[in-house]
Protein backbone atom coordinates (compact mmCIF):
# COMPACT_ATOMS: atom_id res chain seq x y z
CA UNK A 1 0.00 0.00 0.00
CA UNK A 2 0.99 3.67 -0.18
CA UNK A 3 2.14 4.24 3.39
CA UNK A 4 2.97 7.69 4.74
CA UNK A 5 5.20 7.97 7.81
CA UNK A 6 5.21 11.35 9.55
CA UNK A 7 8.26 12.25 11.61
CA UNK A 8 10.23 9.98 9.30
CA UNK A 9 13.59 11.41 10.40
CA UNK A 10 12.97 10.57 14.06
CA UNK A 11 14.24 7.45 15.79
CA UNK A 12 11.05 5.41 15.35
CA UNK A 13 10.39 6.80 11.88
CA UNK A 14 13.84 5.77 10.63
CA UNK A 15 13.34 2.25 12.01
CA UNK A 16 9.93 1.93 10.35
CA UNK A 17 11.37 2.91 6.99
CA UNK A 18 13.81 0.02 7.30
CA UNK A 19 11.19 -2.57 8.32
CA UNK A 20 8.27 -1.58 6.11
CA UNK A 21 10.01 -1.40 2.75
CA UNK A 22 7.54 -3.93 1.32
CA UNK A 23 5.15 -0.96 1.04
CA UNK A 24 5.34 2.13 -1.17
CA UNK A 25 6.73 4.41 1.49
CA UNK A 26 6.07 8.15 1.71
CA UNK A 27 8.49 9.48 4.36
CA UNK A 28 7.62 13.02 5.43
CA UNK A 29 9.07 15.43 7.96
CA UNK A 30 9.25 19.21 8.31
CA UNK A 31 10.84 19.59 4.88
CA UNK A 32 7.72 18.13 3.23
CA UNK A 33 5.08 19.81 5.41
CA UNK A 34 4.42 21.13 8.91
CA UNK A 35 1.69 19.08 10.63
CA UNK A 36 0.51 22.20 12.49
CA UNK A 37 -0.40 23.84 9.15
CA UNK A 38 -3.78 22.36 8.21
CA UNK A 39 -3.69 23.66 4.65
CA UNK A 40 -0.21 22.25 4.08
CA UNK A 41 -1.32 18.88 5.47
CA UNK A 42 -4.39 18.70 3.22
CA UNK A 43 -2.36 19.78 0.19
CA UNK A 44 0.23 17.08 0.91
CA UNK A 45 -2.43 14.39 1.22
CA UNK A 46 -3.90 15.54 -2.09
CA UNK A 47 -0.46 15.19 -3.66
CA UNK A 48 0.70 11.92 -2.07
CA UNK A 49 -2.68 10.16 -1.71
CA UNK A 50 -1.62 7.74 1.06
CA UNK A 51 -3.73 4.68 1.83
CA UNK A 52 -2.42 4.50 5.41
CA UNK A 53 -0.46 6.81 7.71
CA UNK A 54 1.76 5.99 10.69
CA UNK A 55 1.82 9.24 12.62
CA UNK A 56 5.10 9.47 14.56
CA UNK A 57 5.67 13.22 14.37
CA UNK A 58 5.52 14.77 17.84
CA UNK A 59 7.21 17.04 20.34
CA UNK A 60 8.65 14.43 22.71
CA UNK A 61 11.09 16.50 24.80
CA UNK A 62 9.13 16.18 28.04
CA UNK A 63 10.74 19.05 29.95
CA UNK A 64 10.65 21.36 26.92
CA UNK A 65 6.91 20.70 26.67
CA UNK A 66 6.56 21.88 30.27
CA UNK A 67 8.22 25.21 29.46
CA UNK A 68 6.54 25.59 26.03
CA UNK A 69 2.98 24.30 26.55
CA UNK A 70 1.48 26.16 23.59
CA UNK A 71 4.03 24.66 21.22
CA UNK A 72 3.48 21.18 22.71
CA UNK A 73 -0.29 21.38 22.19
CA UNK A 74 0.13 22.88 18.72
CA UNK A 75 2.27 19.94 17.59
CA UNK A 76 0.91 17.00 19.61
CA UNK A 77 -2.78 17.93 19.71
CA UNK A 78 -3.57 20.28 16.80
CA UNK A 79 -1.02 18.56 14.56
CA UNK A 80 -2.59 15.17 15.24
CA UNK A 81 -6.04 16.64 14.58
CA UNK A 82 -4.88 17.90 11.17
CA UNK A 83 -3.49 14.49 10.26
CA UNK A 84 -6.71 12.80 11.43
CA UNK A 85 -8.92 15.16 9.39
CA UNK A 86 -6.80 14.57 6.29
CA UNK A 87 -6.91 10.80 6.78
CA UNK A 88 -10.70 10.87 7.09
CA UNK A 89 -11.10 13.01 3.97
CA UNK A 90 -8.86 10.70 1.95
CA UNK A 91 -10.15 7.46 3.52
CA UNK A 92 -6.66 6.59 4.74
CA UNK A 93 -6.17 4.37 7.77
CA UNK A 94 -4.44 6.19 10.63
CA UNK A 95 -2.04 4.54 13.08
CA UNK A 96 -1.12 7.18 15.67
CA UNK A 97 1.78 6.77 18.09
CA UNK A 98 1.03 7.80 21.68
CA UNK A 99 2.62 7.36 25.10
CA UNK A 100 2.44 6.02 28.64
CA UNK A 101 2.42 9.66 29.84
CA UNK A 102 -1.34 9.83 29.22
CA UNK A 103 -1.64 7.94 32.55
CA UNK A 104 -0.91 9.33 36.01
CA UNK A 105 1.58 6.57 36.82
CA UNK A 106 -0.01 5.99 40.22
CA UNK A 107 -1.47 2.49 39.73
CA UNK A 108 0.29 -0.45 41.38
CA UNK A 109 -0.16 -2.70 38.31
CA UNK A 110 0.49 -2.32 34.56
CA UNK A 111 -1.96 -0.03 32.78
CA UNK A 112 -4.54 -1.62 30.49
CA UNK A 113 -5.75 0.01 27.30
CA UNK A 114 -9.11 0.90 28.88
CA UNK A 115 -7.78 2.28 32.17
CA UNK A 116 -8.67 5.87 33.01
CA UNK A 117 -6.15 8.42 31.79
CA UNK A 118 -4.85 11.24 33.98
CA UNK A 119 -1.70 12.91 32.65
CA UNK A 120 0.43 14.89 35.11
CA UNK A 121 2.61 16.75 32.60
CA UNK A 122 2.10 19.07 29.64
CA UNK A 123 3.56 16.39 27.38
CA UNK A 124 1.02 13.84 28.63
CA UNK A 125 -1.85 16.32 28.35
CA UNK A 126 -0.89 17.26 24.79
CA UNK A 127 -0.55 13.63 23.71
CA UNK A 128 -3.91 12.73 25.29
CA UNK A 129 -5.51 15.65 23.44
CA UNK A 130 -3.94 14.21 20.28
CA UNK A 131 -5.48 10.82 21.01
CA UNK A 132 -8.89 12.41 21.49
CA UNK A 133 -8.57 14.32 18.22
CA UNK A 134 -7.71 11.12 16.36
CA UNK A 135 -10.74 9.34 17.83
CA UNK A 136 -13.02 12.26 16.98
CA UNK A 137 -11.91 13.00 13.42
CA UNK A 138 -10.85 9.66 11.89
CA UNK A 139 -13.09 6.60 11.98
CA UNK A 140 -10.46 4.13 10.80
CA UNK A 141 -7.83 4.72 13.47
CA UNK A 142 -5.54 2.76 15.75
CA UNK A 143 -3.76 4.45 18.67
CA UNK A 144 -0.54 2.73 19.72
CA UNK A 145 0.91 3.65 23.11
CA UNK A 146 4.64 3.09 23.54
CA UNK A 147 7.15 3.86 26.32
CA UNK A 148 10.84 3.84 27.25
CA UNK A 149 11.78 3.76 23.58
CA UNK A 150 15.27 3.25 22.20
CA UNK A 151 16.42 2.68 18.63
CA UNK A 152 19.39 2.82 16.31
CA UNK A 153 21.06 6.23 16.32
CA UNK A 154 18.98 7.60 19.22
CA UNK A 155 18.55 9.92 20.94
CA UNK A 156 17.36 7.88 23.92
CA UNK A 157 18.13 7.01 27.54
CA UNK A 158 20.18 4.04 26.30
CA UNK A 159 22.43 6.28 24.22
CA UNK A 160 22.91 8.69 27.12
CA UNK A 161 23.88 5.83 29.43
CA UNK A 162 26.33 4.37 26.90
CA UNK A 163 28.02 7.77 26.61
CA UNK A 164 28.16 8.35 30.37
CA UNK A 165 29.16 4.78 31.15
CA UNK A 166 32.15 4.90 28.80
CA UNK A 167 33.42 8.12 30.37
CA UNK A 168 35.68 8.18 33.44
CA UNK A 169 34.11 9.51 36.60
CA UNK A 170 32.32 8.94 39.87
CA UNK A 171 29.66 6.21 40.19
CA UNK A 172 26.53 7.06 38.18
CA UNK A 173 23.34 7.69 40.12
CA UNK A 174 20.27 6.29 38.33
CA UNK A 175 16.65 6.42 39.47
CA UNK A 176 15.34 3.16 40.91
CA UNK A 177 11.76 4.12 41.90
CA UNK A 178 10.28 4.50 38.41
CA UNK A 179 9.39 1.32 36.57
CA UNK A 180 8.43 0.56 33.01
CA UNK A 181 8.98 -1.54 29.88
CA UNK A 182 12.19 -0.71 27.97
CA UNK A 183 11.13 -1.04 24.34
CA UNK A 184 13.10 -1.44 21.14
CA UNK A 185 12.00 0.49 18.07
CA UNK A 186 12.85 -2.66 16.10
CA UNK A 187 10.31 -4.66 18.13
CA UNK A 188 7.64 -2.02 17.50
CA UNK A 189 8.40 -1.92 13.78
CA UNK A 190 8.24 -5.71 13.46
CA UNK A 191 4.82 -5.74 15.15
CA UNK A 192 3.55 -2.82 13.08
CA UNK A 193 4.37 -4.85 9.97
CA UNK A 194 1.88 -7.46 11.23
CA UNK A 195 -0.67 -4.92 12.47
CA UNK A 196 -0.83 -3.26 9.04
CA UNK A 197 -2.12 -6.55 7.62
CA UNK A 198 -5.10 -6.63 10.02
CA UNK A 199 -8.13 -4.30 10.10
CA UNK A 200 -7.61 -3.44 13.77
CA UNK A 201 -9.00 -0.24 15.27
CA UNK A 202 -9.14 1.28 18.74
CA UNK A 203 -6.18 1.42 21.13
CA UNK A 204 -3.28 -0.98 21.69
CA UNK A 205 -0.25 -0.95 23.97
CA UNK A 206 2.97 -1.83 22.19
CA UNK A 207 5.82 -2.10 24.69
CA UNK A 208 8.13 -5.00 25.37
CA UNK A 209 7.16 -7.60 27.98
CA UNK A 210 8.54 -7.52 31.50
CA UNK A 211 9.43 -4.48 33.53
CA UNK A 212 12.37 -2.91 35.33
CA UNK A 213 13.52 0.45 36.68
CA UNK A 214 15.86 2.94 35.02
CA UNK A 215 18.55 1.59 37.36
CA UNK A 216 17.85 -2.00 36.31
CA UNK A 217 17.78 -0.96 32.65
CA UNK A 218 21.16 0.75 33.03
CA UNK A 219 22.71 -2.27 34.73
CA UNK A 220 21.63 -4.50 31.83
CA UNK A 221 22.88 -2.01 29.21
CA UNK A 222 26.27 -1.88 30.92
CA UNK A 223 26.45 -5.67 31.25
CA UNK A 224 25.79 -6.20 27.56
CA UNK A 225 28.15 -3.40 26.52
CA UNK A 226 30.95 -4.61 28.82
CA UNK A 227 30.96 -1.30 30.72
CA UNK A 228 32.40 -1.51 34.23
CA UNK A 229 31.51 1.95 35.56
CA UNK A 230 29.67 1.66 38.88
CA UNK A 231 25.93 2.43 39.02
CA UNK A 232 24.21 3.51 42.23
CA UNK A 233 20.45 3.44 42.75
CA UNK A 234 18.76 6.68 43.82
CA UNK A 235 15.28 8.17 44.21
CA UNK A 236 13.38 10.44 41.82
CA UNK A 237 13.41 13.16 44.48
CA UNK A 238 17.20 13.39 44.12
CA UNK A 239 16.80 14.49 40.48
CA UNK A 240 13.98 17.07 40.34
CA UNK A 241 12.89 17.82 36.77
CA UNK A 242 10.47 20.41 35.33
CA UNK A 243 8.01 17.70 34.24
CA UNK A 244 6.91 14.99 36.69
CA UNK A 245 7.78 11.45 35.63
CA UNK A 246 5.30 8.57 36.06
CA UNK A 247 6.30 6.22 38.88
CA UNK A 248 4.65 3.41 36.92
CA UNK A 249 4.96 3.39 33.12
CA UNK A 250 4.30 -0.33 32.70
CA UNK A 251 1.69 -1.14 30.06
CA UNK A 252 -0.43 -4.28 29.85
CA UNK A 253 -0.67 -5.79 26.33
CA UNK A 254 -4.02 -7.58 26.54
CA UNK A 255 -5.12 -5.91 23.31
CA UNK A 256 -2.45 -7.76 21.32
CA UNK A 257 -3.66 -11.08 22.70
CA UNK A 258 -7.29 -10.25 21.94
CA UNK A 259 -6.35 -9.48 18.34
CA UNK A 260 -4.50 -12.79 17.95
CA UNK A 261 -1.16 -11.06 17.53
CA UNK A 262 2.06 -12.53 18.93
CA UNK A 263 3.37 -11.05 22.18
CA UNK A 264 6.04 -8.40 22.15
CA UNK A 265 9.51 -9.76 23.01
CA UNK A 266 10.82 -9.70 26.57
CA UNK A 267 12.70 -6.45 27.18
CA UNK A 268 15.99 -8.20 28.01
CA UNK A 269 15.83 -10.27 24.81
CA UNK A 270 15.05 -7.21 22.69
CA UNK A 271 17.88 -5.26 24.32
CA UNK A 272 20.31 -8.15 23.76
CA UNK A 273 19.39 -8.30 20.06
CA UNK A 274 19.72 -4.54 19.73
CA UNK A 275 23.14 -4.38 21.39
CA UNK A 276 24.40 -7.25 19.25
CA UNK A 277 23.27 -5.46 16.09
CA UNK A 278 24.19 -1.93 17.17
CA UNK A 279 26.97 -2.17 19.81
CA UNK A 280 27.38 1.63 19.78
CA UNK A 281 23.63 2.25 19.82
Amino acid sequence: MKLMITGAKGMLGRTLLHYLDNHELIPVDLEEFDITDKTAVLDAFEEYKPEAVIHCAAMTAVDACESEPEKAHRINAAGSENIAIACQQHQARLLAISTDYVFSGELDRPYREDDATGPRSVYGESKLAGEEAVRKHCLEHLILRIAWLYGQGGPSFLHTMLRLGRAIGEPLKVVDDQRGNPTSADAIAAHLKLILEKPISGTLHLTCEGETTWYGFTREIFRLAGISREVVACKTSEFPRPAPRPANSSLEKSGLRQQGLPPMPEWKDALHNFMETYPNG
